[in-house]
């Protein structure tokens, strides 16, 4: 008996010792209450996160509407820009067609004026040599004339290139400005600057 009262006390200092190092239910209850601490606050985040991600919808549906109204009015203003150069260019052909048109005019009326000196010049005899070598210069200053004319038409032409290279240049320029415009707002508006 000796032997079995010195295995008691053994056996009832294990279960103390085991019942001290294992958990109780006091332990699991307060896990288990921690744990769905844990699982309510991720749920209040993702609902937080819900909010935001909606706000954040609402917001880039926002700005991309801004854009697009941004976008329509630059449409409009190259529709208005290309009607403006259609305007110049009509302006440009009615110019040159008038010029033309003078031209036209000027040679018909060096065709009258020729026609006339071959009538004077049919009706001179020898003695008005001197002044059929008159006439000969007042052709040679027609002539002239029409050198200056076609001379005065190149320049204008000249002039025209100059004029619209000029016009496209400052296409160009209102371009690259609107769309350097148009980048920096796309830019500002995913918050890069």
């Amino acid at each position: 008996m000796n032997e079995n009262e010195n295995n008691m006390p053994l056996t009832s200092d294990i279960q103390m010792l085991i019942a001290a190092n294992l958990p109780n239910t006091k332990y699991f209850d307060s896990r288990f209450d921690h744990l769905q601490f844990q699982t309510e606050e991720l749920r209040s985040n993702q609902d937080v996160f819900r909010e935001q991600l909606r706000d954040l919808k609402l917001d880039m549906d926002r700005k991309f509407s801004d854009m697009d109204r941004k976008f329509s009015d630059m449409d409009r203003r190259f529709t208005d820009i290309d009607r403006k150069f259609s305007d110049v260019d009509k302006h440009f052909d009615t110019s040159r067609q008038d010029m033309l048109d003078r031209f036209n005019q000027v040679d018909k009326r060096f065709e009258q004026v020729d026609k006339r000196f071959e009538q004077v010049d049919k009706r001179l005899d020898e003695s008005q040599r001197d002044m059929k070598e008159r006439f000969a210069q007042v052709d040679k200053r027609f002539e002239q004339v029409i050198v200056s004319i076609e001379k005065l038409g190149t320049k204008l032409d000249k002039r025209d290139e100059q004029h619209r290279a000029f016009t496209f240049r400052m296409f160009t320029l209102a371009i690259s400005i609107s769309i350097f415009g148009v980048l920096g707002v796309f830019i500002k508006t995913l918050g890069i600057i």
